[in-house]
C-alpha cells in the first residue's frame, strides 16, 4: 500500500550494493497515466521531485538520490503514460507491421527491451526496480507481468514488501494480510525470494514461521523491517540480518565485498541524525499543505541533514498558512514567537498565501533567521516591497493578473505557453553570486548550479526600489536577466527561487539549509 516504505527499501538496497563495490542503480515504475508527476496535486501524491534534466518524477526519486548520493536522469522514471504514449506512438508510424497492438506481448515486450537498454547503457552490474501500486492493481499488472517474463530471461530476485499489522486490543501481530498478499503475488506467477516485513515492532518468532510457511521460503529470508528512529537506520538494519549477502547469494554474484570504510561513515551520519543532542532547534515551517506531510518530504529531509551535522535535535513546527489570515500581530506573535528560525516552502495558487506573508514580516521584524524557497522567496519579496517601500498594492500576477504593482510577473518565456506538463522552467541551472552576501557565506563559491520549478520571477522593473531600501539582490542567472536570490541586509534572511532542498544529501547538506540552521542556533556568519 501507498506509505508503505517501498522507496526506502529500494533505496536501501541499491545503497548496500553499492557499498559492496558493484554499480547499481534505481528505476521506478509508477502505473497512472500521467506523463510525468508535474501536472499532479501535492495533496493526492506528495511533492514532485525535480531532477538535474528537468524530469519531474515520483517523490521516491528524492530517496534514491539522498541515500546514493548520486544525480539521476528522468530515464529511470517509467509511467504508465509514458508507456502508453510511446506504444501508441509507434503504433501510429506502423512499426507493429499491420498487427493488432495488445498489452502481451507488445506492452510487455517494449517495457523489458527499455530495462534491458537502460541497464546496458549505464553499464549496471545490478538495477533496483521498485514497482509502485500494491499487487492486484490493474493499473499495474501489465509491469508486474514483464518482470515475471524478464526473470525468465535474467537473473532476478523478487523482493515483496508486506505489513503485518498488530491489533492492541489483541496484543498480536496478524499474518493474514501478509498470506494474502504473498498469494495475490503467486497468483501473478511470481514466487518472491524475499518477503520484507513493514511493522511496528520486530517480528514475533511464530509470525515469522507463519510467513515462512506461506511464502515457500526459508525464515532467513523474512527480512524484519520494523520502525526505526530514521530511515537512514535502514541500510545497517538490513546488512545486520544478512540481507545484503543473501541477494547477492540469490543473484549468484560473487566476489562482492561490502567496504566497512564506507558502512562505517554512512553510519555515523545516520547516527547524528538518530541520536538524542543536548540542544534543539525549533524551525517553523509556514506552508499550504501541511496536512499531507510527504508535500515537503525534501524540506523535511534537507533541515535533517543540516540538524545532524550541527548535533542539534530537530523541532518541526508545522503551520497551515490560511490559519495565519485574519490573526492579530499578537496571535502571530504566540503562533511563531518561540521559533528559532521560520521557513517558506513552495507553491501554487493564491491559497494561504497572505498568512505566509504575515509570517515572512513576522521573521524580519523579529530578526528571525528565514529561509524562503521559490514561493517563499517570491512572497519575501511582495512582503519588503509592501512593508518596507511603501509599495501597498505589491502582488504577483500569479494570484491577482490585474495587480497595479506586479513586484513577481510571469516569465517571459512563459507567457505564450498553453499547455500544463513539462513547460515551466525547469531543472538545474546555474547562478553567479555576489561576495560579500549571506548567501555567498553558504556556498563559498561564485558559481552554482540548483534545481527549479517555477513560471513567475522577480521584476527587475523593481529591483532599484527595494534595493535602495535595503533589500540585496545576491544572486542572478549568468546571463543577469533573472533574480536567482534575495536576503535581509543585516540579518540572516534569504530567499532562494530554487529548490536547494532537492539536492540535500544525507552525506552532503545543502549549503542553504546548513546556512540556515547554523544562523537559527545563533551560529550565524555575517558576509
Amino acid at each position: 500500500m501507498s506509505g508503505l516504505g517501498k522507496g526506502i527499501v529500494s533505496s536501501s538496497i541499491t545503497k548496500i550494493m553499492l557499498m559492496h563495490g558493484l554499480k547499481a542503480l534505481p528505476m521506478k515504475f509508477d502505473g497512472y497515466l500521467n506523463y510525468d508527476c508535474g501536472t499532479m496535486n501535492p495533496f493526492r501524491h506528495g511533492e514532485v521531485f525535480v531532477l538535474d534534466d528537468k524530469g519531474e518524477v515520483d517523490m521516491d526519486f528524492g530517496n534514491y538520490e539522498r541515500f546514493i548520493n548520486m544525480d539521476l536522469d528522468s530515464s529511470l522514471s517509467i509511467t504508465g503514460g509514458k508507456l502508453f504514449s510511446e506504444i501508441i506512438s509507434k503504433e501510429r508510424k506502423g512499426e507493429f507491421l499491420g498487427r493488432d497492438v495488445q498489452i502481451i506481448p507488445h506492452m510487455t515486450d517494449f517495457i523489458l527491451n527499455k530495462v534491458k537498454s537502460i541497464a546496458g547503457d549505464k553499464k549496471l552490474d545490478i538495477m533496483v526496480i521498485e514497482v509502485g501500486g500494491t499487487v492486484g492493481d490493474i493499473e499495474n499488472s501489465y509491469f508486474i507481468e514483464a518482470m515475471r517474463q524478464l526473470a525468465l530471461k535474467e537473473k532476478v530476485a523478487f523482493v515483496n514488501v508486506v505489513y503485518v499489522p498488530e491489533l492492541k486490543v489483541v496484543g498480536e501481530q496478524k499474518t493474514k494480510p501478509t498470506q494474502l498478499a504473498i498469494r495475490e503475488l503467486m497468483g501473478s506467477g511470481i514466487q518472491a525470494n524475499f518477503i520484507v516485513c513493514r511493522s511496528e515492532r520486530a517480528l514475533d518468532r511464530s509470525a515469522k514461521e507463519r510467513i515462512a510457511l506461506f511464502s515457500n521460503l526459508d525464515e532467513k529470508h523474512i527480512i524484519d523491517n520494523t520502525d526505526l528512529k530514521s530511515i537512514y537506520d535502514v541500510p545497517a538494519s538490513l546488512i545486520g540480518q544478512g540481507f545484503d549477502k543473501l541477494i547477492l547469494e540469490e543473484l549468484d554474484i560473487e566476489g562482492a565485498r561490502i567496504d566497512n570504510a564506507e558502512l562505517s561513515k554512512w553510519n555515523e551520519y545516520a547516527k547524528s541524525i538518530s541520536a538524542k543532542h543536548k540542544r534543539t532547534v525549533k524551525i517553523s515551517i509556514v506552508g499550504k499543505y501541511i496536512t499531507l506531510r510527504d508535500s515537503y518530504a525534501s524540506v523535511k529531509e534537507a533541515l535533517t541533514h543540516s540538524a545532524g551535522v550541527e548535533a542539534v535535535n530537530l523541532d518541526l513546527n508545522w503551520i497551515e498558512s490560511e490559519r495565519l489570515e485574519g490573526t492579530s500581530d499578537n496571535k502571530i506573535g504566540e503562533i511563531l514567537g518561540g521559533s528559532d528560525g521560520i521557513l517558506v516552502p513552495g507553491g501554487f495558487g493564491s491559497r494561504g498565501i497572505e498568512g505566509m506573508i504575515k509570517a515572512i514580516k513576522f521573521a524580519r521584524e523579529n530578526k528571525i533567521p528565514y529561509l524562503g524557497l521559490c514561493l517563499g522567496m517570491q512572497l519575501m519579496s511582495i512582503e519588503f516591497a509592501r512593508n518596507v517601500c511603501g509599495i501597498k498594492d505589491a502582488n504577483s500576477g500569479e494570484f491577482n493578473p490585474s495587480a497595479k504593482d506586479k513586484v513577481i510577473d510571469l516569465m517571459e518565456s512563459q507567457k505564450d505557453i498553453k499547455s500544463k506538463g513539462g513547460t515551466m522552467r525547469l531543472g538545474a541551472w546555474k547562478a553567479r553570486i555576489r561576495d560579500g552576501t549571506y548567501a555567498y557565506q553558504a556556498y563559498k563559491s561564485r558559481i552554482i548550479s540548483e534545481r527549479h520549478r517555477h513560471r513567475y520571477e522577480f521584476n527587475n522593473h523593481y529591483a532599484d526600489r527595494l534595493e535602495k531600501k535595503g533589500l540585496v539582490i545576491s544572486a542572478r542567472t549568468l546571463d543577469g536577466n533573472i533574480v536567482e536570490m534575495v536576503e535581509w541586509k543585516g540579518q540572516f534572511g534569504i530567499g532562494t527561487q530554487a529548490h536547494p532542498e532537492l539536492k540535500s544529501r544525507l552525506e552532503k547538506p545543502a549549503p542553504l539549509f546548513l546556512a540556515f540552521i547554523e544562523a537559527s542556533i545563533g551560529k550565524e556568519n555575517r558576509p
